[in-house]
C-alpha cells in the first residue's frame, strides 16, 4: 500500500481542513503520492495564543508517533507550525510547516514581505519564529485583520479586509510579495493578488508543492552520470 502524505489541521475547525483539501488536491499531479486530511481538535477554534499553539503542538507530535509506518510526509497545516520540532524528533519522514516552507519562496517571489495575520495575539508568537530563523530583517511588516480562522476564508467577511491589509502592507511598509499567515485564508490567495498586483503566497499550496516534490525526489532520486 502507497504511504501518505498526511496534511495535519492542528486546530478545530474541520471546514478549514477541508477547504486546505481542496487547495492541495487541485495541486497533486497523477504520479504524487496519495494525501490524507486530518482534523487534530487540539483547541476549539483556530490557533490564536502562544497556549493554542502550545496545545496543538502536543497533538502534531502526537499523531506523527502514531501514523509514521503510513507516512511518506507530514505537513503541519498552521502557520506557526506548532510540534514541527518535536514531530521531526519521532520520525525519519519530511515534516514540513507551512510557515517554515512559505517565507523561501516568499523571498523567490520579492525581497520585502508584508504577512497579513488572521489575528494580532498571534503576531507576537510570528516574529519570534521570524527571528530564531534569522529572517527578520526581510519582513517588511505584519499586520492582522482580527478575524476568526474560520472567518479568514470567508469571501464576505474577510476578502475586503484582507486586501486592505495587504494594501496597507504594500503602500505604508513597503512590501512587495504578500503572506498570507493563516490556513484558513487559502481560499482567497488568487482574489488578493488580482486585487493588489503583487505576489500573494499561500502558505498551503507552498507546503503541498514542496511536499510532493520531496516524495518525488526520495522515489526516483537523481544519481549523477
Amino acid at each position: 500500500m502507497p504511504k501518505l502524505i498526511h496534511f495535519l489541521n492542528p486546530n478545530g475547525l474541520a471546514t478549514v481542513t477541508r477547504e486546505i483539501e481542496k487547495t492541495v488536491c487541485a495541486l497533486r499531479g497523477a504520479d504524487d503520492a496519495p494525501v490524507c486530511f486530518e482534523t487534530l481538535f487540539a483547541v476549539d477554534g483556530g490557533i490564536e495564543t502562544q497556549r493554542d499553539a502550545d496545545r496543538a503542538a502536543v497533538a502534531v507530535a502526537e499523531y506523527v508517533a502514531r501514523h509514521e509506518a503510513s507516512a511518506s510526509a507530514f505537513v503541519i497545516a498552521c502557520y506557526s507550525d506548532p510540534g514541527l520540532h518535536a514531530a521531526r524528533e519521532l520520525t525519519q519522514q519530511p515534516v514540513l510547516g507551512i510557515g517554515a516552507a512559505v517565507m523561501g519562496v516568499a523571498l523567490a517571489r520579492g525581497s520585502r514581505i508584508g504577512v497579513i495575520a488572521a489575528s494580532a495575539h498571534g503576531m507576537p508568537r510570528h516574529w519570534r519564529s521570524y527571528h530564531a530563523a534569522r529572517i527578520a530583517q526581510t519582513v517588511a511588516g505584519e499586520r492582522a485583520v482580527n478575524l476568526g480562522v474560520a472567518e479568514s476564508g470567508n469571501r464576505d467577511a474577510a476578502l475586503d479586509k484582507l486586501i486592505a491589509t495587504g494594501r496597507a502592507l504594500c503602500d505604508e511598509d513597503g512590501a512587495d510579495v504578500i503572506v498570507l499567515g493563516c490556513a484558513g485564508m487559502t481560499p482567497l490567495r488568487a482574489d488578493i493578488e488580482a486585487a493588489l498586483g503583487v505576489p500573494v503566497i499561500d502558505p498551503c499550496s507552498t507546503a503541498a508543492s514542496l511536499a510532493f516534490a520531496i516524495c518525488r525526489e526520495r522515489q526516483d532520486p537523481w544519481r549523477p552520470t
